[in-house]
């Protein structure tokens, strides 16, 4: 008999090898007592290894199911539904290529290389995927040689992953595949495409947007909603990478690798300075009515930087700002809910004490003058600053947080006297046509550093909290963004080669034992992909100095 224990409490035992989910096909149980209702199981992990579930069970083994509303089954259903969307692609379309290239209100947006579909088109890739659901088609993986990878890929004239084999990290490489389709993915995929039967495709000019499950039930479509300005962000984003001469992971490795980094850094950060001078003449437009100035964005987007770096280019148009920090208005402990970890909830707009904050916008609106106050962490209570504040003639109010775009926090201010900025990392190279670095992997990575670096926390803590604060950013944050005059995308395309010298080594003495280690390992291989780079060229005003230190600003 072979003995299987599931997550040190559940035990079985099988008569001879068998993969996992026959295991879990013939002990539903198992399933219902390690998932959540609504959930499936993806993938496996067993002796620190993220494993398909058509892994083969030979002898004792102690395993951990990955279900779908983990941040890492999350991605490897993603990645899934990408490979179905490719397959299907192959065979209704062999001409064309799928690109997928960012994703957008938990969706994805792709495109083909040079062709804008029709409906009519989209129509039958959605039929044809749906078929291929229907047939439930195992999803094989096969582990090859680069040499054997490189002319796979050859005879199929994929030249984004001829370029990126070369900077594969690993010794053999995992393919996955169905008949003669073949595709690389560093993430696991489901074992079947019965797997995959929750989605819908939509023409999207000049693309189209697969929509993908709901996070919490599998069986229920995602709502998508459009959000122009975001739109906008995303397709600014191409064209900076266009002027950038970057198309993907192995073309910013090769510009380190021939030494021409330090001018893609310069032009980088140059593309935010305009960006963000431009924004300080949107406002400037607006004025005199203008008074306030709203500063929004999720956990770890650079808001602060950002903050201070519009703040200097209002001042080179005249303007003279008063920053007011909205988390000095948190009220004291024993008014705020605490979340799932028993600490206090800051995430949740009703930590902020709203009816001071809006007394104070509106006596300085009237031309009063207030006293801000100061909100001291460490004894979790506002106290007197010594700061005193009014608006004066070419003033203009700066007012930074996580909920700044929720009209409660400012409902005493007319409309329009506010302008409404959300600063967000929105999109990063992707490592291929179909392997994307999904958009809060940066700022995670971000929060890792940043917390190791000044705040005293490890970075299985920063894994751990993650997924409560995206839940607040989900229910809280990103429903404004809708409400934002301008976005502002605080991505670098270099950034995740100066996050891999930090993050790496603290990534890597992560235990495989942990319940964090799935997650460490998924980030641990996207950055494998990247080559390292000194942060020696970072400017001192660049954003990302607000994470790795050495900034010219004081936080």
């Amino acid at each position: 008999m072979i003995n299987i224990e599931f997550r040190g409490a559940i035990r079985t035992e099988i008569e001879k090898p068998k993969s996992l989910i026959e295991v879990l096909n013939a002990y539903s149980e198992i399933v219902d007592k390690l998932l959540n209702p609504g959930e499936i199981p993806v993938a496996v992990k067993v002796d620190g290894n993220i494993e398909t579930l058509n892994y083969i069970v030979e002898d004792d083994t102690k395993l951990d199911i990955i279900g779908s509303r983990s941040n890492i089954g999350r991605r490897i259903l993603e990645r899934s539904y990408i490979f179905l969307l490719n397959f299907a692609v192959s065979l209704v379309m062999p001409d064309q290529r799928v690109l997928v290239e960012h994703s957008y209100h938990k969706s994805l947006y792709g495109r083909f290389r040079n062709y804008a579909p029709k409906a009519e088109d989209i129509e039958r890739i959605k039929e044809r995927m749906m078929e291929i659901v229907e047939q439930n088609i195992p999803i094989q993986k096969k582990l090859v040689s680069k040499e054997e990878a490189l002319k796979i890929f050859e005879e199929r004239n994929e030249e984004d992953k001829i370029r990126l084999i070369k900077y594969i990290p690993f010794k053999e490489i995992p393919l996955y595949y169905i008949d003669d389709h073949y595709e690389y993915s560093f993430l696991p995929l489901v074992p079947s495409t019965s797997f995959l039967k929750t989605f819908d495709l939509k023409l999207y000019q000049p693309g189209f947007i697969l929509i993908l499950p709901d996070d919490k039930d599998i069986q229920k479509l995602s709502e998508f909603r459009e959000i122009v300005k975001l739109f906008q962000a995303f397709y600014e984003y191409k064209n900076w990478l266009e002027i950038l001469g970057l198309v993907d992971v192995s073309s910013l490795n090769e510009a380190i690798e021939k030494g021409e980094i330090s001018e893609v850094i310069k032009v980088a950060e140059a593309l935010h300075e305009k960006k963000i001078a431009q924004i300080a003449d949107e406002i400037c437009s607006k004025l005199p009515d203008l008074k306030l100035v709203l500063i929004a964005g999720p956990s770890s987007a650079g808001k602060t930087t950002f903050s201070k770096r519009l703040q200097i280019q209002l001042k080179v148009n005249g303007l003279k700002p008063i920053v007011i920090e909205m988390d000095d208005y948190f009220l004291p402990p024993e008014r705020i809910s605490r979340d799932e970890f028993g600490n206090y909830d800051f995430d949740n707009p009703n930590a902020v004490d709203i009816a001071l904050l809006n007394e104070h916008l509106n006596t300085i609106m009237n031309g009063g003058e207030v006293e801000l106050p100061k909100y001291n962490f460490q004894k979790k209570r506002r106290e007197k600053s010594g700061r005193f504040v009014k608006l004066e003639d070419r003033s203009i109010i700066v007012m930074e947080g996580i909920h700044a775009l929720n009209p409660d926090m400012t409902n005493l201010v007319p409309g329009y006297m506010k302008y409404h900025v959300f600063v967000s990392a929105l999109t990063h190279l992707n490592i291929d046509n179909q392997n994307r670095v999904p958009t809060t992997d940066s700022r995670l990575i971000r929060r890792m550093v940043r917390d190791s670096i000044f705040r005293g926390y490890g970075v299985i803590d920063s894994i751990r909290q993650w997924p409560s604060v995206r839940r607040a950013e989900d229910l809280y944050i990103f429903p404004t963004q809708e409400r934002a005059d301008v976005m502002f995308n605080s991505a670098l395309v270099y950034e995740f080669p100066i996050l891999k010298t930090f993050a790496e080594p603290m990534l890597k003495a992560i235990p495989p034992y942990y319940p964090e280690y799935p997650e460490a390992k998924r980030i641990l291989d996207i950055l494998s992909h990247f080559l390292p780079l000194s942060p020696t060229e970072v400017p001192m005003t660049s954003i990302l100095r607000e994470f790795i230190g050495g900034s010219s600003f004081t936080y």
